[in-house]
């Protein structure tokens, strides 16, 4: 789904979530070549309906987005602490419902889209805005596409929906929404909450009364590497997903746990980045007969970080993965120059390495990245028939 549409969800000058990151992605997609390939298409979709919006928000925030919306940025209301309308994270803008309306109808479109077998995989990497809540907005997310998307394949017939999200925030709006719901499964790896917001997310939640061991939370120590951030990825989402056989898949692609991100602490590579997008991508094919939404998320370093990123995303969804040695095309480098005085990367790789040591060789208990894997492990292997210690 791509639309320059999208690049009218817009916070304003100086707010981390630029539109330029988005921009600057689809023009290195296309510079890639990557919309040409056999099998791809582009679609774009109209805003979502307050029926479809009202399955995961309430009429009540709906109706306040709408008002907020008519907002003159030069005369903006004052902050609105229930709704969370008008703050610094997320400041109103004229058409604001219209244009948060119109990335959840691609997310829901795409969902459906696979669901029905017209699509193997879909991407939106406009959508993946994971904080917002029923009630209100948070974290520069107005509304929840990927909640709705989920929503939607339950209504459709899914029986057990898996959402991955590796953004290098919690991803807290989704796992609110269906906190209680057990055939959702949402896993999140992300910076602990003890230095980064949203300030929760923890091994010990593991979904409500209902749903106990839905909700999985890997919260990382700041400043982890490629190699460690692998072995606990490994470590922790291939299993559940095999103990869980969705139907389907959601993930969630925030690159912010880049090494280059402004607004975290965490040290990952591009490479390693792109290692997870293969897996989740196998573990499609090998799970649900290849059904895979993927959405974007955060992520604000939107020369060197965003565009390769999702680029890399889609060339992997699109069965038509970019070598990490290309070389970036001439033509989207002197854009970048042009528009931002920047001088662009090179090549679509760090240059890292994605080796890492794997689980089964055995955990250190006095390595503070194992000890948070082996917390979640704990809390939740055991609700889905798996040994902590040894699956």
């Amino acid at each position: 789904m791509w639309d320059e549409a999208f690049t009218q969800y817009d916070f304003g000058p100086g707010h981390p979530m630029a539109p330029a990151r988005l921009l600057l992605t689809s023009m290195l997609v296309r510079d890639l070549g990557l919309l040409h390939h056999a099998g791809v298409s582009v679609s774009r979709v109209q805003p979502a309906s307050d029926e479809l919006l009202q399955t995961v928000h309430t009429p009540e925030y709906i109706a306040a987005v709408k008002a907020a919306s008519h907002h003159d940025r030069r005369h903006p209301p004052p902050p609105d602490l229930a709704t969370g309308l008008g703050t610094a994270d997320v400041p109103v803008f004229p058409s604001m419902h219209e244009a948060s309306a119109r990335i959840a109808a691609a997310s829901h479109e795409l969902a459906l889209a696979v669901w029905k077998g017209e699509t193997l995989h879909g991407v939106n990497f406009a959508g993946g805005l994971h904080h917002a809540m029923a009630t209100h907005a948070s974290g520069f997310c107005v509304y929840n596409d990927a909640a709705i998307a989920i929503r939607a394949l339950l209504e459709a017939g899914a029986r057990h929906v898996a959402y991955v999200d590796v953004d290098v925030h919690h991803g807290d709006g989704v796992e609110r929404i269906f906190w209680d719901e057990p055939r959702v499964l949402t896993i999140s790896l992300h910076e602990t909450g003890q230095v980064l917001f949203p300030g929760t997310g923890y091994a010990n939640d593991i979904g409500g009364p209902r749903a106990e061991g839905s909700a999985v939370n890997v919260a990382f120590p700041p400043g982890i590497g490629d190699a460690a951030w692998l072995r606990s990825f490994h470590a922790v989402v291939p299993p559940l997903l095999r103990a869980f056989k969705p139907d389907m898949i959601v993930t969630q692609h925030g690159c912010d746990s880049h090494a280059l991100d402004p607004l975290a602490h965490m040290a990952l590579s591009l490479d390693c980045q792109r290692a997870s997008y293969e897996v989740l991508h196998d573990l499609a094919h090998e799970l649900t007969e290849g059904r895979w939404l993927a959405l974007g998320g955060g992520g604000y370093e939107f020369v060197d970080v965003v565009p390769r990123a999702w680029a890399h995303l889609i060339g992997i969804a699109a069965h038509a993965p970019v070598d990490p040695a290309t070389e970036i095309p001439q033509n989207w480098r002197d854009y970048v120059m042009e528009r931002f005085a920047r001088q662009a990367p090179q090549r679509m790789t760090d240059g890292a390495s994605v080796h890492y040591r794997s689980w089964a060789m055995g955990h250190d208990p006095s390595d503070p990245v194992d000890r948070t894997v082996m917390a979640t492990r704990r809390a939740v292997f055991p609700l889905h028939g798996l040994d902590p210690w040894f699956d």
